[in-house]
């Protein structure tokens, strides 16, 4: 007796009068570039496309963190076959309703954001929660670059891994740097209301802002060119 064929599991857009290529180019447009709702929905219209800006945030909210999840776990994948030389993590405070909250990052040496974790305070617990999380998903590095917040070395020796911890004045630019497109968004966007929602774009954002990390300022133009091909349409096969 033959098996029956696996049937493919449905379309995430199947319930959608639009089509998949304008859902990924709004869920591209809006968290990729410092866009406010009303900026995507005006370049849409201009190119003939109507759609409401409370659209524009229903289909980041549902695709966004689809779309980020498929990004992430390829490249968990592919970085696994590597050993993690040096990772970088620092905390920005981020107000949300005014009240102040802490984004905890982790950059490895070649600029991929591999974790972001968001928390009302930055003590003890709350470091050792974020390094748990990160070290769960991407493995052990060599070595992990902090500054002088003393939450920091408490946590990595209740982790056994005190020793690897490297700080000094210059060496965390890379993970500093990173704040900075998250930044952007976060003025086009207004501030955050919720802090579920500050945790889901900055863990989409920092999926998709790897993706198309395409290091323009150490290749040439024709190199950057292949890139930028190559990654868009990665992307369109992993939106699609």
């Amino acid at each position: 007796m033959n098996r029956k064929s696996r049937a493919l599991p449905p379309s995430p857009f199947r319930r959608f009068n639009s089509s998949p290529e304008v859902i990924r180019l709004v869920v591209l447009m809006y968290v990729r570039f410092p866009l406010s709702l009303r900026n995507v929905e005006d370049l849409l219209f201009e190119r003939g496309i109507d759609l409401c800006h409370e659209t524009v945030r229903f289909w980041w909210n549902r695709f966004g963190p689809m779309f980020a999840g498929d990004i992430r776990r390829q490249r968990v994948s592919r970085m696994r076959a590597f050993t993690h030389w040096k990772w970088h993590l620092d905390e920005v405070f981020v107000k949300i309703n005014g009240e102040r909250h802490y984004l905890w990052r982790v950059v490895d040496h070649e600029g991929e954001i591999l974790e972001s974790f968001v928390t009302k305070k930055r003590d003890k617990a709350a470091a050792l929660a974020f390094m748990k999380k990160a070290l769960k998903r991407h493995g052990r590095p060599e070595k992990i670059v902090t500054d002088g917040l003393r939450s920091y070395p408490a946590a990595m020796r209740m982790l056994g891994n005190l020793d690897r911890r490297e700080i000094g004045r210059w060496l965390n630019n890379r993970v500093e740097n990173s704040h900075l497109p998250f930044r952007r968004r976060e003025r086009a966007m207004t501030r955050f209301r919720r802090m579920k929602t500050l945790q889901k774009f900055a863990s989409v954002h920092g999926s998709i802002s790897n993706h198309f990390n395409l290091e323009r300022h150490l290749v040439d133009r024709q190199t950057y060119k292949q890139r930028r091909s190559a990654a868009l349409a990665e992307w369109q096969v992993i939106a699609s």
